[in-house]
């Protein structure tokens, strides 16, 4: 998974600590010291994907666009990743000498049908967790907020 993901998850925990936004990209990416441009690709993703909205204007920047409660990790995921399978099947089982000794396989392949398996399991686990959730956690340690708030001051 790329680094992007994560630059995307703190930055819409960062937003919800302060307010919601809007925050501009460069205040977003010294907040972390990341790559504004970088970053920036991240957030026109997210804003594509409903996540966060842009507000035009010498204030303006990036807002949330729906409460952390809406926003599952799922979410995040495929509003950075895309939607495509982790996995894909080239059916190798059929292929060089194993596949020329072998009569032709039928049915499913076992692999690929492991790793459907495990790939739903994953995403269920993501859809299952919302941010709101880890927002929890982070304001459970002391001077979270507080640190969080004086970065964007």
């Amino acid at each position: 998974m790329a680094k992007g993901v994560e630059w995307a998850l703190h930055t819409l925990l960062n937003l919800d600590m302060i307010g919601g936004g809007p925050a501009g990209s460069a205040q977003l990416a010294a907040a972390h010291d990341l790559s504004a441009s970088y970053l920036n690709k991240q957030l026109q993703q997210l804003t594509r994907a409903g996540l966060l909205s842009s507000v035009p204007g010498p204030r303006g920047g990036f807002r949330l666009a729906k409460p952390l409660e809406d926003i599952t990790l799922l979410d995040v995921v495929e509003a950075i990743e895309g939607t495509a399978r982790a996995f894909n099947c080239t059916e190798i089982r059929s292929c060089g000498r194993i596949g020329a000794l072998s009569p032709p396989p039928t049915g499913t392949c076992a692999v690929n049908a492991a790793m459907r398996r495990a790939e739903q399991a994953w995403h269920q686990a993501l859809a299952a967790q919302t941010l709101a959730e880890i927002r929890a956690e982070l304001v459970s340690i002391p001077q979270t907020r507080h640190v969080v708030r004086s970065a964007f001051d």
